[in-house]
């Protein structure tokens, strides 16, 4: 048996899945721009402070990002559920934002000169293109799963 998700209290409401469109891309966008605030802090500080290896300091970034940002999200943007066949799909997007999201920051921090801007830069291209990802497959597949 897959491990059920972990509960967050966010709010007292019932969860449904029929929130709409616009208050579900405005939810997104904070839940994100929060969990990007903490992913770019411990990839930055994994790669500057600690001496990190690119893949090794956004990894550990990505793995606290997205872990926030699917539990808010999936209470308070989405209100769904707990469901294990959610969870597993989230973890199989996951994998493969992870993939996206760590591989163009590697590519992208190889091609241009190691500074702090060029790797801010990297991380906003990179957690822009996992981003879209993942709200487009979690909005139209994932939180439609039972």
């Amino acid at each position: 048996h897959a491990p059920m998700p972990i509960e967050l209290p966010l709010d007292d409401e019932e969860a449904s899945t029929d929130v709409d469109l616009k208050t579900q891309i405005v939810r997104f966008v904070a839940t994100g721009a929060g969990s990007a605030v903490l992913d770019y802090g411990l990839t930055m500080f994994l790669q500057y402070v600690l001496g990190a290896a690119y893949p090794i300091a956004k990894a550990g970034g990505f793995l606290l990002g997205t872990t926030v940002a699917y539990l808010i999200n999936r209470r308070w943007t989405f209100r769904a559920e707990p469901s294990r066949a959610r969870f597993v799909a989230v973890v199989v997007l996951y994998a493969v934002t992870f993939a996206v999201n760590v591989g163009l920051f590697w590519w992208l921090s190889h091609i241009w000169p190691e500074t702090l801007v060029y790797s801010t830069l990297a991380f906003v291209i990179a957690q822009g293109v996992a981003t879209v990802i993942n709200f487009v497959v979690q909005r139209a597949v994932i939180f439609k799963i039972a």
